[in-house]
């Protein structure tokens, strides 16, 4: 296993480095309603986002968690390749292959990939432009209410749910569901209407929460009434969010996030608490 395979592993969740980049709007843009004091404690917990004249710099990442028989469960799908649909904003091609191969797993290990929702930067690496699965041994999980929202121009659509429904490896479920392995999906809507994290349970009581796009960045760690523009609720997005912070902090759960430019995080000791 790669050297920075070590160093962003907890336990048996790995975090894959798929990307850097800026976003397309200022911070403050993308996160209306945020205060002087939100700010100032999202640079303490995430300093490395805070670009040049305001700017968001964010890493687009997956996650793999070993499970029992040398077999993998990733988690998202990250930027994918130049001529993928997330090509017209963010940081492609995403370096999601090499990722693995410096981790130590083989795209044919990997037997179920979770997408916590349809959105570009989650879905690149789900196929490529001939259509053909990346991971050709997996199923592909995601919530019904997920593909049933998603628009039928959508670009996901073409690029992963139809290749994946022709290949019959797309696995629509409905709300919480067991995946077996100590492996359990979490409804968390709001972002998108389907959105789910994973809750990975570890060996002496820990879990791993891997977020999505539950926050995308710290001031929503730090003050999770603060919103997202591009949520499409947002009072939605803030409960699910409120929510599962609140159970990091019931078990002392790391957060697993996609977008902190740290993959691994755990709730600041004096979290702001919603009314």
């Amino acid at each position: 296993m790669g050297a920075r395979a070590v160093a962003d592993r907890h336990g048996r969740v790995v975090a894959l480095h798929d990307a850097t980049g800026f976003f397309f709007e200022p911070a403050e843009v993308a996160f209306p309603g945020a205060t002087a004091a939100d700010w100032a404690l999202a640079d303490r917990l995430d300093p490395g986002a805070a670009g040049p004249d305001g700017a968001w710099r964010l890493d687009f990442r997956c996650f793999a968690v070993e499970m029992p028989g040398g077999r993998w469960t990733l988690v998202d799908a990250g930027v994918g390749p130049a001529e993928g649909p997330a090509a017209g904003w963010a940081p492609v091609p995403g370096r999601l292959p090499a990722a693995l191969a410096e981790a130590g797993i083989d795209p044919a290990e990997v037997d179920t990939v979770v997408l916590t929702h349809l959105h570009e930067d989650h879905a690149g690496w789900t196929s490529g432009a001939d259509g053909r699965p990346f991971f050709p041994a997996a199923r592909y999980v995601v919530q019904r209410a997920e593909t049933e929202a998603l628009a039928a121009d959508d670009p996901v659509r073409a690029w992963t749910v139809d290749p994946l429904r022709r290949s019959g490896q797309l696995s629509e479920v409905d709300g919480r569901h067991r995946l077996g392995g100590g492996l359990t999906l979490l409804p968390t809507p709001g972002h998108t209407p389907g959105h789910q994290s994973v809750l990975v349970e570890q060996s002496g009581g820990r879990e791993v929460l891997i977020t999505g796009d539950v926050l995308v960045h710290a001031v929503q760690l730090g003050n999770p009434a603060v919103p997202y523009s591009h949520e499409r609720d947002r009072e939605t997005a803030r409960a699910s969010r409120e929510a599962l912070l609140a159970r990091a902090a019931e078990h002392r759960a790391v957060l697993a996030t996609a977008h902190l430019t740290r993959p691994f995080a755990e709730l600041p000791a004096r979290r702001r608490v919603s009314p």
